[in-house]
């Protein structure tokens, strides 16, 4: 069935064509009837498809479904051609600005006059070949619409309103986000996974994966296995790992896709597809000496032999890991255990689920039907009761449970919850038909914008905003009623309302990381209702031998040429996505020939990691609304871009080149784009100012705007940019006078949440224009994130000494402001969240004295704030102002500290820190515990400090608890780790350090690592005088030798010797030596040893232990992993 918003379209076409007709002086008598009719059959051909929707009878109708296919046919080509009116108006348009500034206005006045009346007179000998295509397109639309009377018996079986569909997208219940993500049932499985995380399940073993636990999760789909894996992988527990990985395994995976996927997760940047081989390589080295837990989630059964010898591929660099690494696996079968055992060689470990318990999968239910609904009434008992009788049809699925929920929660109504307990599909017991069910209640806007996903690779991850703006481009979303929403607005209005009905799950914590998955059920829901008008092609030399005429979507993934050949042929295609890898020569003539073509595409993804250019021949596509390139050697984008008027989203998605030029990439008339609502570009490719850059009306974000003493280039080409919601202004200087800064309008903009003010570095500034300007650029008090770079001005701005206008800010970001003196009241925002202040030598105090308060909450929400480089900061509040006791950043969680020689101790730490960094302060003593009983601490890092005494650890270990990364160098004054000298040996020491970075090892010697026995990683560099270690240092690392793993020495430039008791620590399995240019040789060395680096070390000590014939060599030959660099 086409699941198309027929009210929509099918009113933009009768009103659009009505607006033509009072132009025309031949044509009106035909058109105008037939557009009668089309207002006539209107409501009942929207009645007609609701029905059929609701009774889901295409499958039964096949008549209906012709119908409904032509009428889409007709659809499209009416929309098509009102596309190109539109077109052809804006091309004009530019036509007449572009002549007007180069004629006379009696010129010009003459030749419009003219123009006009010969337009007219064409019309009127209907010479006019798009009006005559308009004419067509009417007729064939009311030629279809007319049949609407056959189906009209249809309109008995809808039991719902239309207008059921408005209420739930404008009228809904603002009842909050999502219901509460406690894990219902599960707990006996739970508790399982949870003991064996917590013990090791074999002894230490020598074989290969002899540190590697492996359990598997098995139990068919919508059953829960991935949830329950959520809440473990973010259980407290484990963050005894050091690593985690969370990667999810598409059907036919290859081994370098998922190595990737792990390495993405570790560095954050995802590496480039190099060979095997270099990939397990960098991924053992990421893993070396680690304690690791990593999730697999959803692996299919597919080709045995081929799956144990791909994972063999993937886990081999694994097993660098130390012991204790753990490994969860989700499946469907009990055979992918079988075959995970077998690739470890150990016994397989199965945790089963089946289906919840009836009570549990209603209280889930339950928890999705009323939520955000606070004390439910007593009238919801009859509801209650319903759902009871509902559960008892779904056979303890959490997917079901979840999306009937969903359905459910969209109207409290007794008549509609009936109507889903009595739905032939829900009593069908099966999970499929649950789900449809769940689907077909959607309303026919969101039925388009689900269906579309299945598009995609089942696990694919989505972007809430990209695939909102492919939902716009290709006319799922329909406008909001409230004229100051926009459709981007609408657009994550409906996605949320699939988030909330569990059609998406949300992964990752982080808002900047977070993604979306569709569970493997509902996309193949979403493919299976889709099939008339989408086509997945992956990895095939042919296309399928039938494809349907009613082909809309197309993704294609080959590096056969032959296959990009034949896409010409399909002629309404509304979205391609093209995959192609091979580097061919001849892909070019390939994509002209698709885009002479597929005329009719809203939507164009291309990869093409080796493409150069893009044919000019793009601008066919007179119809595109979404551009996304993503490939790495584009050298400039087709100057024809700019021709194609209807371009809301382009994206390129290549990688920084440093020395690519950065004039010449953009079209140089890329401002003809007025319809632009969003460009993307590596940051190097944006060319810095863009002439008349006030043409895009429409942009949403600009973030490198530079100004210019030229016209078209000024700060006044932003006053009509009233849409940007990402600002970043550069080369204010080039300002010269203050009130052309008030021509920005700044204030105005309220959709404004990010902006950055940028001064350029030069010789001579004048003070008082920075500070005139600044004044004349306050931002509207919607503000989220303020970042002013290279500021000159002594003071701030008058707008930012009131808190009112920069209210609702979270981010601050001020750096190389050299002569700002004051800083505003930051620690009056009640929002904010992150303050970054670098390189502001001229200030005094963190937060100065504001509206006469001495005493008040200073900075309530910020969790991160981050100093360097402030020489002259002596205090953290002006003098007569202080914080009231234990409300000086109360939600403070990362603390960084750097180039503060005049700064203050803090009295006390804040109660929720979890990371301190202080770097050459000039502190005598550091106080880690806050006036809390406890403070969850685990990162405390303490550098370049030469006045530092005493680190107060030792007499605060009990609230210490949280510590695990404990970095000490070059703090040459440092006596104790405790309030006194000399401390008394701590027993039963609770400091359960992971990691510790020293420059000296006599900190060893002081409480509390005296008595650590427990420690994994020890890194000792950056000592000038060190010679040899100290007995009692080496007694040390003995009583460490259980535990200790990874063992670093670096930049150590007096050292002769190493330890001897190396050999004794049973457990190390990596060692770095670099730098250490007098050590001549190597100690015995630890038997179960993994990896040994040297490098820049004695010549000596390269040619005996070098590869090639060292005398030494054979003394270290036994560890597997070697690398000695001169």
């Amino acid at each position: 069935m086409a699941e198309i918003v027929v009210g929509p379209i099918m009113e933009k076409i009768i009103n659009a064509c009505s607006d033509y007709l009072e132009e025309q002086v031949g044509w009106q008598t035909g058109m105008k009837k037939e557009l009668e009719r089309l207002r006539e059959n209107y409501p009942k051909i929207r009645a007609v498809i609701f029905a059929a929707n609701q009774a889901q009878i295409n499958d039964k109708n096949r008549a209906l479904n012709k119908w409904i296919w032509q009428l889409r046919d007709a659809i499209d080509e009416a929309d098509d051609v009102l596309d190109e009116f539109e077109y052809m108006k804006h091309k004009q348009q530019l036509s007449k600005n572009t002549e007007e500034t180069k004629k006379r206005k009696v010129t010009s006045f003459v030749f419009e006059s003219a123009r006009k009346i010969l337009k007219i007179g064409e019309r009127g000998l209907k010479k006019d070949p798009n009006l005559k295509r308009l004419e067509e397109a009417v007729h064939k639309l009311d030629k279809v619409s007319a049949d609407v009377t056959t189906f009209l018996h249809l309109l008995d079986s809808a039991k719902q309103e239309q207008q059921e569909e408005q209420r739930e997208l404008y009228v809904a219940r603002e009842t909050g986000s999502l219901p509460t993500n406690d894990l219902i049932g599960r707990r006996k499985e739970k508790e399982l996974v949870m003991e064996w995380l917590r013990n090791p399940s074999n002894d230490y073993q020598t074989i290969l994966y002899g540190n590697i636990s492996l359990i598997c999760i098995v139990g068919h789909g919508g059953m829960g296995k991935t949830t329950l894996l959520q809440h473990i992988y973010e259980d407290e527990i484990t963050k005894e790992f050091d690593l985690k990985m969370w990667v999810c395994v598409s059907n036919n995976f290859d081994a370098k896709e998922v190595i990737a996927d792990m390495l993405e997760l570790l560095k954050k940047k995802r590496p480039r597809l190099e060979k095997l081989e270099a990939l397990q390589g960098r991924l053992k080295n990421e893993v070396m000496s680690k304690k690791f837990l990593l999730v697999l989630d959803d692996i299919w059964d597919e080709d045995e032999e081929k799956d144990k010898s791909k994972w063999e591929n993937v886990l081999a660099p694994l097993a660098s890991g130390v012991f204790g690494s753990k490994i969860l696996v989700t499946t469907r079968t009990d055979s992918v255990a079988l075959m995970f055992a077998k690739v470890i060689k150990k016994e397989e470990e199965i945790v089963k689920l089946k289906g919840l318990q009836e009570d549990e999968c209603l209280q889930l239910l339950n928890s999705h039907a009323f939520a955000g609904v606070e004390n439910p009434p007593d009238d919801h008992k009859k509801l209650r009761a319903i759902a009871a009788e509902i559960v008892k049809k779904l056979l303890g699925s959490p997917l079901a449970a979840k999306v009937i929920g969903g359905v459910l929660k969209d109207n409290l109504d007794e008549r509609h919850w009936r109507t889903v307990l009595e739905s032939n599909l829900l009593g069908q017991s099966s999970i499929n038909s649950i789900l449809r069910l769940s689907y077909i209640v959607l309303s026919n806007p969101l039925k388009s914008c689900f269906t579309f996903c299945g598009m995609f690779a089942q696990d694919h991850k989505f972007d809430k905003d990209d695939l909102i703006r492919m939902w716009i481009s290709l006319g799922f979303i329909q406008p909001s009623l409230d004229q100051e929403e926009t459709m981007e607005d609408m657009g994550g209005r409906y996605f949320d309302l699939l988030v909330k009905k569990s059609f998406f799950d949300k992964f990752g914590c982080d808002i900047d990381f977070a993604y979306y998955k569709m569970h493997d059920l509902l996309h193949k829901l979403a493919q299976s209702v889709f099939i008339q008008e989408c086509l997945r092609v992956e990895d095939s030399t042919k296309l399928p031998s039938k494809i349907p005429e009613t082909l809309r979507h197309l993704s294609v993934q080959t590096t056969n040429l032959d296959i990009l050949r034949k896409i010409e042929k399909f002629k309404h295609l509304h979205s391609l996505f093209l995959f192609y890898k091979d580097s061919n020569q001849d892909l070019c003539s390939a994509l002209i020939k698709i885009f002479k073509a597929s005329r009719s595409l809203r939507l164009l993804y291309l990869f093409a990691p080796y493409w150069n250019m893009i044919p000019e021949e793009i601008e066919n596509l007179i119809h595109l609304r979404y551009l996304k390139i993503d490939g790495n050697n584009l050298t400039r984008l087709p100057r024809s871009l700019s021709n194609l008027y209807h371009l809301k989203y382009t994206i390129y998605l290549g990688k920084w080149r440093r020395n690519q030029p950065q004039v010449d990439f953009l079209p140089s008339d890329i401002n003809n784009l007025s319809n632009l609502h969003y460009m993307r570009l590596p940051m190097n490719y944006i060319s810095l100012s863009t002439c008349g850059i006030g043409k895009l009306k429409s942009l949403q974000a600009l973030y490198l705007f530079g100004l210019r003493d030229l016209n078209g280039y000024r700060i006044g080409e932003l006053e009509n940019m009233n849409d940007l919601c990402r600002l970043g202004i550069n080369c204010l200087e080039n300002i010269k006078y203050a009130e052309e800064a008030c021509s920005a309008k700044l204030c105005a903009k309220r959709r404004l949440t990010d902006l950055t003010l940028r001064w350029s570095n030069t010789d001579s500034r004048n003070i008082d224009l920075d500070e005139n300007v600044l004044d004349n650029l306050q931002p509207p008090k919607f503000l989220r994130n303020l970042s002013i770079i290279g500021y000159m001005g002594a003071r701030s701005a008058i707008w930012m000494n009131n808190v009112i206008p920069i209210f609702n800010i979270e981010e601050i970001y001020l750096t190389n402001c050299l002569e700002w003196e004051t800083l505003p009241p930051f620690g009056q925002l009640p929002f904010l969240k992150s303050l970054s202040l670098f390189n502001m030598p001229k200030v005094k105090w963190l937060e100065s004295k504001f509206n006469g308060n001495d005493k008040y909450h200073a900075f309530p929400l910020l969790e991160k704030l981050y100093i360097r480089g402030l020489e002259a900061l002596e205090d953290w509040f002006e003098a007569g102002v202080a914080a009231e006791d234990g409300c000086l950043f109360p939600c403070l969680i990362k603390l960084v500290l750097e180039n503060c020689p005049k700064l203050k101790e803090l009295p006390s730490m804040p109660s929720k820190l979890k990371s301190l960094k202080i770097k050459n302060t000039g502190w005598k003593t550091l106080n880690c515990c806050s006036i809390s009983n406890s403070i969850p601490l685990e990162k405390v890092e303490v550098s370049d400090c030469p006045n530092i005494i005493s680190l107060l650890l030792a007499d605060e270990i009990a609230r210490l608890a949280a510590l695990r990364h404990l970095t000490i160098v070059n703090c040459p004054s440092l006596i104790s780790l405790g309030r006194y000298r000399e401390v008394e040996t701590t027993n039963n020491c609770h400091l359960m350090l992971s990691e510790l970075r020293i420059s000296d090892p006599s900190v060893l010697l002081m409480e509390p690592l005296r008595s650590i026995a427990s420690l994994k990683e020890l890194r000792i560099r950056d000592n000038d005088e060190l010679v040899s270690f100290p007995n009692e240092a080496e007694q040390w690392l003995l009583n460490n030798r259980s535990s200790l793993s990874h063992l670093e020495f670096y930049s150590i430039k007096s050292l002769q010797s190493l330890p001897s008791y190396l050999e004794s620590l049973d457990s190390l399995q990596t060692l770095y030596i670099y730098v250490l240019p007098m050590l001549r040789e190597l100690p015995n060395l630890p038997p179960n040893l993994q990896f040994l680096a040297i490098g820049q070390c004695h010549p000596e000590l390269f040619e005996r232990y070098g590869e090639d014939g060292g005398s030494d060599r054979h003394k270290i030959a036994y560890i597997p992993d070697i690398q000695i660099q001169p």
